[in-house]
């Protein structure tokens, strides 16, 4: 499995997933919405974590910097 997440990527996954985790626990999404925006955060954050989106490598996106 080759990474294919870069570390801006990162950045900003983990920050969306930071969001939707604030949203559902404060209490401003609830219902359907809320768990969706969790389920949503755990795979982004799960997919920065491991470096690896596989939608990306579907689509033949690679965020990572050109390794020489």
């Amino acid at each position: 499995m080759k990474t294919n997440v870069g570390t801006i990527d990162k950045v900003v996954r983990v920050l969306i997933a930071v969001v939707a985790v604030i949203l559902f626990f404060t209490g401003i999404t609830e219902g359907a919405l809320g768990i969706s925006l969790m389920v949503v955060g755990g795979i982004l954050a799960l997919t920065s974590i491991i470096s690896f989106c596989p939608i990306y490598a579907l689509l033949g996106i690679n965020s990572c910097p050109v390794k020489r």
